[in-house]
């Protein structure tokens, strides 16, 4: 650093005072004014006019001062706003070229030795990269259109991003397949004939020094990287902006996006652990429960009461769309034998007050019922105390909550991904007892905030030239899975 660079540290806040140069801005902190580049710091938007504390005794002069304040402040709003859109439209171009770089520097090549590569291995390594390339060169072409190159800050990109929102969802396929892609790049790695042979590849496309683990990461971190480039352009769009009401719903739309990808790989490993589940419970009977579900909302033992007053303790787990009944072994209590299981969606859900009930003619505590809303069918349960009914309540409103934003956001896992986590679970307990699976301790369950509440969460001390991986916040560990686990068979 020289005399005329502001000096700063993580989590100082910089007053910006002059930012026509994109790269180097002028700005005040508590030591002193002086120029810092613009990489280096996350913007932090005061929306609201800057007060004017002058301490001339004068009106006419303070009025004069406010007003070149004003006339300063809206410059710079407008040269902010050109940075953002440069700063968009420049790594889109950049993104483009090395998406162009891994399938015609990469798969071409890969694709021309056959003895080296099988399908099977080049499709997991690159999965559907061709298709991200082919999107986002029709994205960046209609984005080039609304570039307004005389004045950036007047460009309308907005209208783009939502044109082409329903595309983006193809990055779920990819960055799912992502970790599988690290493992067997990994594997062929430690042989040197593939280390050389992915190096002169690179060479020969004139690519930059990065190895081609990294850049089969960028279509992940450019997923995540929308969302936040799109929250700076907001912050300097005013809302008399001609773009501003389409940068605001643009926003929220790529929130969603990497919302739904989060939520399509969570979902993806939870269909693992019911498949294992399922193949462990013995005498299971009709459908695969992943016919229907992928998520398991809640679990634990209740009382059912059968219409002639007999009293059945069954454990209970209730999924999206489903709720499945099993019965412990009396000797052996980790033991789950199948007894049926109940339409979710055909279902209403009745609490139930402490007392007789006239229809059942019983005395009940902690009872709620599920009435079907088409035939006569009705279900009574009893809990063994007031906390855990509260719970079970909780939870059917949460499995029906569940169950209407997985179609608002148009969560699917398909049939194939279905099919292999059961074919993984059959092979993964083959050869033991019915009953005895090697089903491994499975992660803590999540609760899912509501849709709106549900995005990537972005430190805003990375500095604003890094691109973001995308990962899930961690939570502490939590007594349910654990429960869960405790109600399957133990490895032998």
């Amino acid at each position: 650093m020289d005399e005329q660079e502001l000096g700063f540290k993580a989590g100082d806040v910089i007053q910006i005072l002059e930012a026509s140069n994109k790269d180097w801005w002028w700005g005040r902190n508590e030591d002193k004014e002086a120029w810092f580049p613009a990489s280096f710091v996350r913007l932090r938007v005061n929306q609201e006019e800057p007060s004017e504390n002058s301490s001339s005794t004068h009106s006419e002069e303070q009025e004069e001062d406010g007003s070149k304040t004003r006339q300063r402040h809206c410059e710079n709003k407008h040269q902010m706003r050109t940075n953002v859109i440069q700063e968009i439209m420049n790594t889109e171009r950049v993104y483009i070229k090395h998406l162009k770089d891994i399938c015609e520097g990469y798969i071409r090549q890969c694709r021309k030795h056959t003895g080296m590569f099988t399908v099977a291995q080049l499709a997991t390594i690159f999965g559907n990269i061709e298709d991200i390339y082919k999107f986002q060169r029709k994205f960046l072409k209609d984005l080039e259109k609304q570039y307004n190159k005389e004045e950036p800050h007047l460009s309308e990109i907005g209208s783009c991003f939502l044109q082409h929102q329903e595309g983006f969802a193809i990055y779920s396929e990819y960055c799912n397949n992502h970790p599988g892609a690290c493992v067997e790049l990994s594997t062929l790695m430690k042989q040197g004939k593939y280390r050389h042979f992915f190096e002169a590849c690179r060479l020969l496309q004139q690519m930059i020094d990065i190895a081609i683990d990294g850049f089969l990461l960028t279509p992940v971190q450019k997923i995540c990287k929308y969302p936040l480039q799109l929250a700076e352009l907001l912050k300097y769009t005013t809302q008399e902006h001609s773009d501003y009401n389409n940068i605001k719903a643009a926003y929220e739309a790529m929130k969603n996006v990497a919302c739904l990808i989060n939520e399509r790989k969570r979902r993806l490993e939870s269909i693992d652990k019911i498949a294992r589940w399922q193949v462990s419970v013995v005498g299971w009977e009709g459908l695969d429960i992943l016919d229907r579900s992928s998520e398991l909302i809640h679990s634990g033992e209740l009382t059912k009461i059968t219409k002639q007053g007999r009293s059945q303790q069954r454990v209970f787990f209730l999924f999206d769309h489903q709720l499945v009944s099993c019965k412990k072994d009396l000797l052996r209590r980790d033991m789950l034998y199948y007894k049926g299981r109940t339409d979710m969606d055909e279902m209403e859900l009745v609490d139930l007050e402490d007392g007789r009930d006239k229809d059942w003619n019983l005395s009940l505590k902690n009872a709620f019922k599920l009435v079907s809303r088409t035939t006569d069918e009705v279900h009574l349960f009893c809990a063994k105390k007031q906390e855990d009914k509260a719970r079970w309540l909780q939870a059917c409103v949460d499995e029906r909550r569940r169950v209407q934003e997985d179609r608002e956001m148009g969560m699917e896992i398909s049939d194939s991904q279905k099919k292999l986590a059961m074919l993984n679970a059959q092979k993964a307990g083959h050869g033991k007892s019915k009953g005895y699976s090697s089903c491994p301790v499975a992660l803590p369950h999540q609760s899912l905030h509501p849709i709106h509440q549900r995005h990537v969460t972005v430190p805003t001390s990375i500095p604003q030239q890094q691109v973001f991986a995308l990962a899930e916040p961690r939570k502490k560990p939590s007594l349910f899975w654990h429960t869960f686990n405790k109600l399957t068979p133990f490895r032998k």
